[in-house]
């Protein structure tokens, strides 16, 4: 049976519609002869009509009281959650992501949604005594505008939806340009939100590749922008924002380490850690990507993940057997493997099955899961870099402190997992280890819906996302004095 093969489209100001910029070729890494979809990506000019859609619908939307918004969501959030299967395997057949990770992923969309439209019912504002008689002194919240969203391809219904769902339930209007890989569950996304009742133009969904972010970031009716993606993008994007004052919020890069101490339970470790490292085939900006492990376990916890790690099934992502689905595509798949190859020249391999060379696995984008013990004169770029694969770098110390400072060892600071049964051990982790999650006992690569999340140093830019910090960027306070 062939698969089908979508019509690429773009939704602006309320319409389905043919861009006008270069043909996109959405293709499936497990089998890349699969196309998944193909039509022509947005140009400068779509991206105008869906600014000038966006602002428009800015007033009547803004208007809209709260709970009507909130309305909406709930009913998108009923029509993701009723076609989560389905959209779940387009998820994995387009991203790469295994099955059960898709579908989970899909429903999770809908769960964020309702949080949100929950999210509404709470206060918003604040009322302050003045120091002048008769008067009263309110603290108010107003959407900020026409919200810039550019999202990544990893998280392709997920992280759109802890962006879009705040931005919209607060009153904004959103221009949304998600990542090239992933145009098919983008329109699943914009045509839930549709189907659910959401007027014309408060969403703009435009296809494409680096040029329409940029029309985007540039365009002068975006009010704020919203970002996720790698350290080196969003730094610039943020410096193009702030030379015109515009709000920006980055989710960007990560180079999370998992800390093993010598009071940790292996078996909690060893299965954390590998989960952590390659669910996603590693490509999460949460994955482990560096373990610390206390010299005297690491021998022991070394063999038993080298165990787990020989013992996972690589393979078509839309196979429910499958635990490590491909990356994203070619270009991903050549650069970590080059990676590798450079690693085997100074660290010792405890798991390298080397690259793929004949069959199914040879001829889409995958990378066996892969462990080296790291030379630690020189522990090279499976230390520093984010290579966003299946790939994980060790080192061993003496000491919890020792072991902190490794973690520490990284311009980046998003997550950390830290294994232990020490209470005293887990405190001063927590309290010493500068990322913005940490994880006990648990996979670094996991992120709840309700609390903030984000990182410092070189993983974060602007106020954290999801729970009730979302409210932070989406809205702005205004101060008023009021007297009768």
């Amino acid at each position: 049976m062939m698969a089908t093969t979508y019509d690429l489209r773009h939704f602006i100001d309320g319409a389905w519609v043919t861009g006008e910029g270069p043909l996109l070729v959405d293709v499936n890494p497990s089998r890349p002869g699969d196309i998944v979809g193909r039509g022509p990506g947005a140009s400068a000019a779509d991206v105008d009509r869906a600014f000038a859609g966006a602002r428009a619908a800015l007033d009547g939307w803004r208007r809209t009281p709260a709970r009507a918004r909130a309305a909406i969501l709930l009913r998108a959030a009923d029509i993701i959650h009723a076609n989560r299967e389905e959209w779940g395997r387009e998820l994995a057949r387009e991203e790469g992501k295994t099955l059960v990770e898709a579908i989970g992923e899909t429903g999770h969309a809908a769960n964020i949604l309702r949080f949100h439209a929950q999210e509404v019912e709470r206060q918003s504002g604040g009322l302050f005594e003045s120091p002048s008689p008769g008067e009263r002194i309110l603290v108010i919240r107003r959407p900020v505008g026409v919200i810039g969203a550019i999202t990544p391809f990893n998280f392709p219904i997920s992280i759109p939806a802890w962006k879009l769902a705040p931005a919209l339930v607060w009153g904004n209007t959103v221009v949304w340009k998600p990542a090239t890989f992933v145009p098919l569950l983008a329109m699943r996304f914009a045509q839930a939100l549709e189907q659910a009742g959401l007027p014309q133009g408060v969403l703009n969904l435009v296809n494409g590749d680096a040029g329409v972010g940029e029309a985007i970031v540039s365009h002068p009716d975006v009010d704020a922008v919203t970002f996720t993606g790698s350290t080196k993008v969003g730094r610039i994007i943020a410096a193009q924002l702030a030379a015109r004052g515009v709000p920006f919020q980055g989710e960007l890069g990560g180079k999370n380490a998992a800390l093993v101490l010598a009071d940790a339970d292996l078996d909690v470790a060893v299965e954390q850690v590998a989960v952590g490292a390659f669910r996603a085939a590693g490509q999460k900006c949460t994955a482990t990507s560096r373990v610390i492990v206390h010299e005297a376990v690491a021998d022991e916890f070394l063999r038993r993940l080298a165990i787990r790690t020989e013992r996972m099934v690589v393979g078509d992502a839309q196979d429910e057997a499958v635990e490590v689905g491909p990356v994203v595509d070619a270009r991903a798949r050549d650069r970590v493997a080059a990676a590798l190859v450079r690693a085997r020249t100074t660290a010792r391999a405890v798991v390298d099955a080397g690259p793929y060379s004949s069959g199914e696995l040879a001829e889409g984008y995958f990378i066996p899961p892969s462990i080296f013990e790291l030379n630690e004169e020189d522990p090279g770029e499976l230390w520093t870099e984010e290579l966003f694969g299946p790939v994980i770098g060790v080192r061993r110390v003496s000491s919890t402190a020792e072991g902190i400072a490794l973690v520490n060892d990284s311009e980046y600071g998003l997550s950390t997992a830290v294994f232990t049964t020490g209470l005293a051990e887990a405190l001063s982790a927590i309290e010493d280890i500068r990322v913005g999650v940490v994880h006990v006992n648990s996979a670094s690569a996991g992120a709840d819906l309700h609390v903030p999340f984000g990182g410092s140093g070189a993983s974060g830019l602007g106020p954290k996302e999801q729970g009730g910090a979302a409210r932070e960027f989406y809205t702005e306070t205004a101060t008023v004095y009021l007297r009768g």
